[in-house]
């Protein structure tokens, strides 16, 4: 084997931990046989793999939109939202600043801000998380201006540093009453990711300004106004074959009047109407009130950003409903007239001549050429009667007139449940073209439906997993990680996606972008402070599906001879709404044997959720709002047995004891004075949907306040016996799911002849697998290699944005059969060259 390098996004990506790793993992086995078999028919091409598999998604979350992908540097410089100084505050007492509306420059943008001072005093601007700047790198300053009526003022404007000092100055004479453009470029003398913009009268006198404006020189493809260079690339290095926006939840909004409309995000930048982003105060643990939409990135960028990247555009557009995770506000049907045409005008937008009335807006923003427009999404993720009805208006008249645009419906929030099964019969009915799917779940999960579509009805419809991404905690967790584990969830979960590609036609991974000081959901597939950017492990997964694709199917079997790991996990304390504290806490080995106690000194608590502390060896939670939950211990644990006194102290429920905890998200959980205090019960989440967990048996009971309870969970094998001061409440059978620990996929590049073996060893052990390449001619191939692996806890960061990453190297095989050692947690990418040929 020759020796790995790092590549970035060439066609050939190879992922993997280092090669000294590798050898060292595989000498160190003295494995008699190879107990895993991959089995690949290479002269049996199946069905045509769809070019469109791996996309990207955009929603304006995580300040991906303004203070991200817009290179703006300066909030709120349109004094346009509602809290009309916000990102500005005054420094010193010798200037006001108040925002008028008499006069402005746009009656489309209709506030400005006057200034008057003494030659004192000044105003900045915090920028998004403050304005980060590079040495030496030239920045576009622009401002509309203008003074009073025969009179000349100068404008003083300095960039600062965090630390205070000036990194660049400017002068300006603002003379006469009339508004006028000023601009010119600057330069900070060093870098800084948290400097401000001054703006002061050192003369005194007084000013109006509006679209106040920092954007450095250099963006994407140095257009003016435009993105930020950095995270294109790493979007374009991505290869998608879609990309779709704008959302996402944005697009339905909290109420209807803050749905997102098109038209108001295309034309010039002073016309478009600012609203509040949706993600402003969505989640309580994260709130952005300073998250607004300026739609400077707006429609027309959106589809010029596809164009540059070279994905097919599929935008998405409001039908008639906000978001029922909030108001559920409906238009009726009735009403639905002006949000049908609005998405028969996009499509004459995207793609009708410059004749016709949205062609010519289109080709005023300079873009003659038509966006060649073929994919159009109807609604974001809503579910029950209301949106099927409404998602057929919209179809008949988007089909009558427009017949080549294939139309994404949804199929809901979630994969499974009430809501998904309900839906899926009204979309064939409705013989709809192509259902979104979305998944927010554990990695488990993802292992689990790696199978999910092999029974899907090849009859249609087409299958899109829109938005989905493995979550390392919980879903919505502040805690949640990128890390390599859910990566490779991921990747498992892609095999079964490209195996069934002849049926799920598209997928795109969500969310796409986040700004590592002002995000409201993780995990995210790309991650940005003001200056710096890296993929996560899940990006360089996403990469290597979308470069190796593929063009033909290949048969491809796993046979896996070793017996089912037996369950087993760490085990687990929590509350819900309730305080509540745990001593004399230890756990017993089925020998008799204790394997873990709860001490003064204990440090090894994994804090899952909530807040909890330790003291004198009793464990406690600290407040009694939403869930707290924390786990300890061996995740291999198996047979073991827990005692823990247990009391509440407050709240409305009782306590919970979690036991058979996967590092993979499985558990189950005894809620003891659940639902409401009134029932004890046990819930099964071993590789299910957060939405669909299994009950396995309840029964009345309530915990009293302030009394100690001794509680006891005994496991063995599947066996779980849970006792209540020594009274047996639950005798339950719990066997894991089935769940695959080697996944492979397979695929023939048409053009090089290449075969394409993808496989994931979801394992935490080296495993030597025989690779069987049926009807592929014997003798030597060259075979590229590409491997992700590493600590499965790993996550890349703005300090080590490579940690996990892709190497290549470059094997000679024996065709027709080979053994290799696959890495733990890992993906591994061959590319095996035709008989005499070179990848």
């Amino acid at each position: 084997m020759s020796q790995p390098r790092s590549v970035g996004a060439g066609r050939h990506l190879t992922i993997a931990i280092t090669l000294c790793a590798i050898l060292g993992a595989a000498g160190s086995l003295a494995i008699a046989a190879t107990e895993v078999t991959v089995h690949v028919d290479c002269d049996q091409p199946g069905h045509a793999i769809s070019p469109r598999l791996v996309g990207a998604f955009f929603e304006d979350i995580n300040f991906g939109g303004d203070g991200g992908l817009n290179a703006e540097l300066i909030k709120n410089g349109s004094f346009e939202v509602p809290r009309a100084m916000l990102g500005w505050r005054r420094l010193g007492e010798g200037l006001s600043a108040a925002v008028e509306h008499e006069a402005p420059f746009s009656a489309g943008n209709p506030s400005f801000i006057r200034l008057r001072g003494d030659g004192s005093g000044a105003l900045a601007n915090e920028g998004f998380r403050g304005i980060g700047v590079h040495q030496s790198e030239s920045l576009r300053l622009a401002f509309w201006g203008r003074a009073e009526a025969g009179k000349t003022v100068p404008l003083a404007v300095r960039l600062v540093g965090e630390s205070g000092e000036a990194l660049a100055t400017k002068s300006f004479e603002l003379a006469g009453s009339s508004w006028r453009l000023y601009e010119t470029e600057i330069a900070a003398s060093q870098t800084d990711k948290r400097a401000r913009l001054e703006l002061s009268l050192p003369k005194g006198g007084t000013i109006d300004l509006d679209l106040v404006s920092l954007c450095p020189v250099a963006t994407w493809r140095d257009r003016p106004h435009g993105l930020r260079r950095d995270l294109v690339q790493l979007l374009a290095d991505l290869k998608p074959a879609f990309f779709r926006f704008p959302g996402g939840c944005i697009v339905e909004g909290s109420q209807l009047k803050y749905r997102y409309d098109w038209k108001t995000t295309i034309g010039p930048r002073e016309t478009r109407r600012l609203i509040v982003n949706r993600w402003n105060t969505e989640f309580a643990h994260r709130p952005a009130p300073d998250y607004y939409q300026s739609f400077a990135l707006g429609f027309f960028e959106y589809f010029q950003l596809a164009d540059d990247i070279g994905a097919e555009p599929l935008p998405i557009i409001n039908c008639g409903m906000a978001c029922q995770f909030n108001t559920g506000e409906l238009v009726p049907l009735e009403e639905l007239q002006p949000y049908i045409q609005d998405a028969l005008d996009l499509i004459e937008f995207a793609n009708g001549p410059v004749t016709s009335e949205w062609g010519a807006t289109r080709a005023a923003m300079g873009r003659t050429e038509p966006f060649n427009l073929r994919m159009l999404g109807v609604g974001n993720e809503q579910w029950g009667p209301e949106y099927f009805e409404r998602y057929e208006r919209f179809a008949e008249a988007l089909q009558r007139e427009h017949p080549e645009i294939e139309l994404v419906s949804t199929s809901g929030p979630f994969p499974s449940g009430e809501r998904f099964d309900y839906a899926w019969p009204q979309l064939r009915k409705l013989k709809a073209p192509i259902v979104d799917e979305h998944c927010y779940a554990m990695p488990d999960w993802f292992l689990r439906e790696a199978h999910r579509y092999d029974d899907y009805d090849r009859n249609g419809p087409e299958v899109f997993m829109g938005e989905y991404a493995a979550q390392s905690i919980q879903i919505a967790s502040p805690r949640n990680r990128n890390t390599l584990r859910c990566a490779i969830a991921e990747a498992a979960f892609l095999t079964g996606i490209e195996r069934n590609s002849d049926i799920v036609t598209m997928s795109a991974y969500a969310p796409l972008f986040a700004h590592e000081e002002a995000w409201q959901w993780r995990p995210d597939l790309i991650w940005f402070d003001n200056l710096k950017s890296y993929g996560t492990p899940s990006y360089y997964v996403q990469q290597a599906f979308s470069l190796h694709r593929g063009d033909t199917a290949l048969p491809v079997a796993v046979e896996d001879a070793r017996p089912p790991l037996p369950p087993g996990g760490r085990f687990g304390l929590g509350t819900h709404e309730t305080i509540a504290e745990f001593r004399e806490v230890s756990v017993t080995s089925s020998d008799g044997a204790e394997v873990w106690s709860a001490t003064p000194e204990v440090h090894d608590l994994i804090v899952q959720d909530g807040e909890w502390r330790v003291s004198d060896a009793v464990i406690a939670n600290q407040n009694d709002r939403g869930s707290s939950r924390v786990l300890f211990g061996d995740p291999d644990w198996s047979g073991a047995t827990l005692r823990v006194q247990a009391r509440k102290l407050k709240g409305r429920e009782g306590f919970t004891i979690f036991f058979r905890c996967r590092p993979g998200g499985s558990r189950i959980e005894w809620n003891l004075g659940g639902w409401g205090n009134r029932q004890h019960g046990l819930i099964g989440e071993l590789a299910t949907h957060s939405t669909t967990p299994v009950d396995l048996g309840r029964t009345p009971g309530e915990i009293e306040q302030g009394r100690w309870y001794d509680v006891r969970v005994e496991t063995k094998g599947s066996r779980i016996r849970c006792y209540l001061d020594d009274e047996l409440i639950h005798e339950v059978d719990a066997p894991d799911p089935p769940i695959d620990r080697v996944f492979a996929a397979s695929s023939r590049d048409d053009a090089t002849g290449e075969t394409i073996v993808k496989i994931v060893n979801a394992t935490d052990e080296s495993t030597d697998i025989r690779l069987e390449l049926n009807g592929l001619g014997r003798g030597s191939h060259d075979c590229r290699i590409v491997e992700i692996a590493g600590d499965p806890e790993a996550a890349n960061s703005i300090d080590q944005p490579m940690l996990i990453r892709p190497i290549e190297s470059t094997e000679t095989i024996a065709a027709p059969a080979v053994s290799r050692v696959f890495p733990p947690h890992s993906l591994t990418v061959l590319r095996i060259s035709p008989e005499g040929g070179t990848p």
